[in-house]
C-alpha cells in the first residue's frame, strides 16, 4: 500500500509533515491551497478515516499511525478554533 506523507502551514505560519498510509490524501486536497479550518479539519478526518480503513481491509486491522496523525492534527487545530477566519494551507505531497 502506498504511503505518503503532506506538508502543512498552520494559521500561526508553523508548519507540519503528515503521514498518510495512503494516497487518498489527494482526493481531498490540493497543494498550493488554503482550506477554512473547518473544511480541512471534515476532510483531514474523512481521508485519514478512508486511510485507515485501506490498512484494515488489506491487513485485517486499522493503521494506529494514521490515528495518531489525526490526533496531533487536532490538536494543533484546536488552538485555532476560536479564530473564525483560521485556514491551514496544504503545501505539498510527498510520495
Amino acid at each position: 500500500m502506498p504511503a505518503m506523507h503532506f506538508q502543512l502551514r498552520w494559521p500561526d505560519g508553523s508548519e507540519a509533515r503528515c503521514y498518510s498510509p495512503s494516497l487518498v490524501i489527494k482526493d481531498y486536497f490540493q497543494p498550493g491551497t488554503a482550506y477554512p479550518l473547518p473544511l480541512f479539519m471534515a476532510q483531514v478526518r474523512e481521508a485519514l478515516n478512508i486511510a485507515s480503513e485501506r490498512v484494515r481491509a488489506k491487513y485485517g486491522f486499522a493503521c494506529s499511525q494514521a490515528m495518531d496523525q489525526l490526533g496531533r492534527i487536532e490538536h494543533i487545530a484546536a488552538r485555532f478554533a476560536t479564530q473564525p477566519d483560521a485556514q491551514v494551507e496544504v503545501l505539498a505531497f510527498e510520495e
